[in-house]
């Protein structure tokens, strides 16, 4: 055996010894992503630990506690006051044929998440870019005490220069302005983009920042949240981030299909818990405490409650994925679901099949184009799963969809920034609202057949057609799907 021949198999002995140490030693690392790392590592031999580096390590467990140590914010009372009246079967749930769901949803996000019961909210759907940003500005230019900003993507292109403006002449005012940001997700943005900001008194800070320059490339554990509080009584969440491409400006992606919440109600101030949560972990030289003129308890602006719900990978209880999976096992009727990126885990895989052989019609709507390849092709191969089993799959084929949204029976409706995948449920610090409200849920039935008028139906001879190297490109994105 030559000298070359020797050193390559030392080399890739000692890659496989090393990655399994690597991996292995990185205690509650779910089992399925431990062997799909190890096959990354071990089949790109070198490389496959530079992309572990990127996307493989976890969390600090600095960062864990910093979040976990966290209380939440103006909330703790009222927390326990309900979880009293759930306990004595006294919790004021609308009176109707769906009590009993709203009741069972109600329960778990208290008991799972520690997530209150706002009621009488008065809530819109948005559903298109300009939509959101034309009612965002108008927002922000009438803010008085306040303005609470987190956003996953903010670009410094035409929207995102206007927004940071209208929060520059807020500052002026002297209107307090907090902005955290992720440092993957702003990372195109000039280093000095936020200087007018902080001159004026504003504060611009990153999420979970850190001094070492590869942690903060660290591509997983990103706070994928987006949430806007003004003056207590305003609130945005959905699936929009800040960027022109938003608004439908990139050739590439075409029109830009998404869903957004705006809130009017006391669900305002769950909103603003979470963001001074993500804000005092983020940034503990400037931490605030509890205000009373940040939480102002306000009188009924409509007639929807909701429940705001967060996950990240400092809880393992995967709320938000477990609250989908309730809302579907309860569904008598019907469940209708859009997300950009579907790459569920087992349970909710399960949880859907058992959902089709009972009756109940499942209809899912993906994009027709990937921002991400090879997350693409892996929801193609769940999506043509679901298509054997019984499902109705539409791709949207006017533009980019990248809507967040499930709503079961025309009656409970979920909306976020938790897409269906697993790195949303494991990997992200996401937030969703579930809503309580017919009407609303209603809407967004509308809203999803709409849409299908601008899909196509992804049929089984579809898929018997496809090539041998697309089924290929499919089943081998598939084997990351723990990782992606």
């Amino acid at each position: 055996m030559g000298l070359l021949s020797t050193l390559f198999w030392a080399f890739i002995f000692l890659n496989s010894a090393l990655a399994i140490f690597t991996v292995f030693r990185e205690k509650e690392r779910d089992i399925a992503a431990i062997w799909a790392w190890l096959l990354v590592i071990t089949m790109l031999p070198g490389i496959g630990f530079v992309i572990y580096l990127f996307l493989g390590r976890k969390i600090s467990r600095d960062h864990i506690f910093d979040i976990q140590s966290q209380e939440k914010i103006g909330m703790h009372e009222l927390v326990e006051a309900q979880k009293t009246l759930i306990e004595n079967e006294n919790l004021d749930v609308p009176e109707s044929n769906y009590q009993e769901k709203t009741f069972e949803m109600i329960r778990l996000f208290l008991e799972s998440n520690e997530s209150v019961l706002t009621k009488g909210n008065k809530v819109r759907l948005i559903t298109d870019g300009k939509d959101k940003f034309d009612s965002l500005l108008e927002d922000i230019s009438q803010a008085k005490h306040h303005i609470h900003v987190t956003y996953y993507i903010f670009r410094g292109d035409k929207i995102g220069s206007k927004i940071v403006k209208a929060l520059e002449e807020k500052a002026k005012q002297g209107v307090e302005v907090k902005l955290l940001y992720d440092p993957v997700g702003a990372r195109l943005i000039g280093k000095h983009f936020f200087d007018r900001l902080r001159e004026y008194g504003g504060q611009a800070e990153p999420f979970l920042d850190s001094r070492f320059f590869l942690i903060n490339l660290r591509l997983n554990y990103r706070n994928h949240r987006k949430i806007v509080v003004i003056d207590g009584e305003v609130g945005y969440t959905g699936g929009f981030n800040v960027g022109d491409d938003y608004l439908g400006e990139y050739k590439k992606m075409g029109y830009w299909r998404d869903t957004h919440l705006r809130i009017e109600g006391n669900g305002v101030l769950t909103l603003q818990s979470r963001f001074l949560m993500d804000w005092n972990a983020s940034a503990k030289d400037m931490a605030v405490e509890y205000e009373a003129d940040y939480f102002p308890f306000s009188p009924l602006k409509g007639k929807t409650d909701l429940q705001i719900v967060s996950s990240g990978p400092d809880n393992e209880v995967q709320a938000i994925k477990k609250g989908f999976i309730k809302m579907i096992s309860m569904a008598k009727e019907s469940v209708y679901i859009q997300t950009p990126y579907f790459v569920p885990d087992e349970a909710l895989m399960e949880t859907l099949k058992i959902a089709i052989l009972s009756g109940i019609n499942i209809k899912l709507m993906i994009p027709n184009k990937p921002d991400h390849p090879f997350i693409y092709r892996a929801t193609l191969s769940y999506a043509e799963e679901l298509v054997r089993n019984g499902a109705e799959v539409y791709i949207y084929d006017n533009g980019f969809l990248h809507a967040k949204t499930i709503v079961i029976d025309g009656e409970i409706l979920s909306v976020g920034t938790a897409n269906f995948d697993i790195r949303s449920f494991r990997l992200n610090f996401e937030v969703n609202a579930f809503v309580y409200d017919r009407l609303l849920a209603k809407q967004q039935v509308k809203v999803f057949l709409e849409d299908v008028e601008k899909s196509y139906l992804l049929t089984e001879e579809i898929i018997e057609n496809y090539s041998l190297w697309e089924i290929f490109k499919q089943q081998f994105s598939r084997l990351f799907s723990p990782i992606l």
